[in-house]
């Protein structure tokens, strides 16, 4: 029969010994690594969007990657690097290296800016 109590292992309560642990570094002793800038240059795609600077009148759409999309709701551009949307309109969309993934490229005509992906549905 068991008792309506419980008797734990004391050992388990106990840390492990210090030998068992990985020996610390500290990192004063580490050596020092200078870091260098990275600016990201994309292929035939001008500095300015590499630098985080859309101008969408000079990007050019990837020769493959892009895809038509329906818009879900409307979107009004904040800026001129952005494309205002209307809902249920298609669009086709596409991104560029180095773009926060959370944007694309989309176009309407001779329309070109940077759009939301949670406004779109992305079609085949």
């Amino acid at each position: 029969r068991f008792s309506g109590t419980f008797v734990g292992n004391a050992e388990s309560a106990s840390p492990p010994p210090a030998a068992a642990s990985p020996p610390a570094v500290a990192a004063a002793t580490l050596p020092a690594v200078p870091t260098i800038p990275v600016v990201p240059t994309i292929v035939g795609v001008p500095n300015t969007v590499a630098e985080g600077v859309l101008n969408p009148n000079e990007v050019k759409p990837p020769a493959s990657g892009t895809r038509k999309a329906r818009v879900l709701y409307d979107y009004e551009a904040a800026d001129s690097t952005e494309l205002a949307l209307l809902a249920d309109e298609m669009i086709t969309v596409y991104s560029l290296p180095g773009m926060d993934p959370d944007w694309l490229i989309g176009e309407r005509g001779n329309q070109k800016g940077k759009v939301p992906v949670t406004y779109l549905e992305l079609l085949s």
